[in-house]
């Protein structure tokens, strides 16, 4: 399991907290989604790679979302600290 990643030539590793900003496509319009939280986990190796993000959501409620580190959904990403 690997532990750093580069996206979008933006180097993030786990543990680091990230903004995602992901395309949404609704019918003909399409939108931006953020999506902040910890990276808790990269896996997978070169093309395969992955990385899971976790944030806590209203209510207490804990949200991952798992996205592949070479998605064209995914148009950039901030690292937050």
């Amino acid at each position: 399991m690997a532990n750093r990643a580069v996206l979008k030539s933006v180097p993030f590793r786990v543990g680091d907290t990230i903004r995602v900003y992901q395309r949404i496509k609704e019918g003909e319009k399409e939108r931006l989604q953020a999506f902040e939280g910890v990276v808790i986990m990269i896996h997978g190796h070169q093309d395969g790679k992955s990385f899971t993000v976790r944030k806590i959501a209203t209510g207490a409620v804990g949200v991952e979302r798992i996205w592949p580190l070479n998605s064209p959904w995914i148009n950039r990403i901030q690292v937050v600290r």
